[in-house]
């Protein structure tokens, strides 16, 4: 796990949601306000009390399966570039829908510590069609750039997909991490925001061995002490931290420190 997280036991990381960006279907505004909506969300989860970010292109669906344009690798350089200035968090990078080559150049490129990874292995049926693990090209770039201290946080039964035959989420697990390399499992509901089975969590805990376990969505004030009993060791945080919890909504600091509270008093 990230080396700065060492003295806490279960870390939070914060979404940072960006806009619609140049390029993609829906960018309306202008590229110097997208920088400042999610460098206000940084600080808000900054002050809030987060142990780290997590950078990500969520507005501009409908996703490429994989590679993205190059106008969209620059603005998300951009922002992460931005966020470096007004925070030193750890911070992370994801490309959707699953273009994680391009997360690692970004994070090679603005210092960040990791990236996630929605197909790592195996392959998924999803809105953006069949999208396929990317490990063999991920990793030989990883050690190519001299980048290992990257970490990989890749999904198992990642939202929004199906898988094309039934595989048990343990069997998935043990794959991302003895044949994938996967550095954190993450494991989350069937949909952006939904909330996480703990029974999955628990079976995923289980199969991934010594390897981190992170809770990708749906975590609320109301069951971070069930997810962290049932084995996370880390939680990623979005939605429930938006004003009026509306997803495309700037993060309100108020519900960031009532999170980070209720996560602190789960590891107590």
């Amino acid at each position: 796990m990230i080396s700065r997280w060492s003295q806490v036991n279960v870390p939070v990381v914060g979404m940072l949601h960006a806009p619609p960006l140049p390029g993609s279907a829906r960018f309306q505004a202008t590229f110097p306000e997208i920088v400042r909506f999610v460098c206000r969300d940084a600080i808000a989860l900054r002050d809030g009390g987060v142990n780290g970010l997590m950078l990500e292109n969520f507005g501009d669906t409908p996703f490429f399966p994989d590679r993205v344009p190059s106008v969209t690798v620059a603005a998300i350089t951009a922002l992460a570039m931005a966020v470096r200035q007004v925070t030193d968090l750890p911070l992370g990078i994801n490309v959707l829908r699953n273009d994680g080559r391009s997360a690692l150049a970004i994070a090679a490129v603005c210092g960040a510590e990791f990236i996630r990874v929605n197909v790592l292995a195996g392959a998924r049926v999803t809105d953006q069609g069949i999208v396929h693990g990317i490990a063999h090209d991920l990793l030989r770039e990883r050690a190519a750039l001299g980048c290992q201290h990257i970490q990989i946080m890749a999904d198992v039964d990642v939202k929004h997909s199906a898988p094309l035959a039934h595989r048990s989420i343990d069997i998935e697990t043990k794959d991302l991490v003895e044949r994938a390399h996967a550095d954190v499992i993450i494991v989350s509901g069937q949909a952006t925001g939904d909330p996480t089975d703990s029974d999955h969590l628990s079976v995923v805990r289980d199969a991934a061995g010594s390897v981190p376990v992170f809770v990708g969505s749906g975590v609320t004030v109301a069951n971070v002490a069930e997810l962290v009993n049932a084995g996370a060791t880390g939680l990623i945080v979005g939605s429930s931290l938006k004003q009026d919890l509306q997803i495309n909504s700037p993060v309100d600091v108020d519900r960031v420190r009532k999170l980070i509270d209720a996560a602190r008093a789960a590891r107590s």
